[in-house]
């Protein structure tokens, strides 16, 4: 007999459940100044945030760039120092564990390395509450190709009709549409209301802790009640 599939949702971490947006920026401006591409804006950074490194070098310099592995490497050493700095959202916590007692299996879905999760998931405080995680190395593709969230489904087992995709840019509502899931968004990463909301996100809310004030009522209390 197969066990059910259970409902799920797939969060985003990066700008979503952790305040890194702006220091990706940085760390992302610094590598572009280091490997001689000045012309590069912090405001360029912030849009790209959310795409996988190499793409988000490609996708900022070009497909013909021949130093993306220097730049995404250049990235890797600027942002180390910066990580004593990452604080989650308020209430991060405690939104997980209401998904987790709804029913809901709480999956890491993001774009980082497998090894940015070994730090990334105590810093949410979610090790009780995560029931598993999808990340680049999952995927021949990260976002903004829907493969990542297609993939998270896929290896835990989720319902796809009751699964809803959390996450703070357009990249990440891009791949949920892609994927066929409903996205709730959160501005906290930086992305506007309107911006999400134009890409195709069902629902927004400021951050973590508006999500959770309003979960029963929302896409996730919804898929939680079937």
């Amino acid at each position: 007999m197969t066990q059910d599939k259970r409902p799920g949702v797939l969060f985003d971490v990066d700008g979503t459940l952790l305040d890194t947006n702006y220091l990706q920026v940085l760390a992302w401006w610094q590598a572009f100044r280091d490997t001689g591409h000045e012309d590069v804006s912090m405001a360029a950074c912030h849009r790209s945030i959310g795409i996988a490194s190499e793409e988000l070098v490609t996708h900022l310099l070009g497909d013909g760039a021949d130093d993306v592995e220097e730049v995404s490497d250049a990235k890797t050493r600027r942002y180390e120092p910066l990580r004593e700095l990452v604080t989650p959202f308020p209430r991060v916590d405690d939104l997980l564990a209401a998904c987790r007692e709804q029913g809901l299996a709480v999956v890491l879905a993001t774009s980082g390395k497998e090894s940015d999760l070994e730090w990334m998931v105590p810093a949410i405080g979610g090790e009780d509450v995560v029931d598993g995680t999808t990340c680049s190395a999952d995927v021949e593709a990260a976002k903004p190709a829907p493969d990542l969230l297609q993939t998270a489904v896929e290896a835990h087992g989720l319902d796809a009709s009751r699964t809803v995709v959390v996450g703070d840019t357009v990249w990440d509502v891009r791949a949920a549409r892609d994927a066929g899931l409903p996205c709730v968004g959160v501005t906290c990463g930086g992305i506007s209301r309107a911006e999400l909301l134009e890409a195709g996100a069902d629902e927004v809310y400021d951050d973590p802790a508006d999500l959770l004030a309003h979960l029963d009522d929302s896409l996730i209390g919804k898929a939680a009640r079937g």
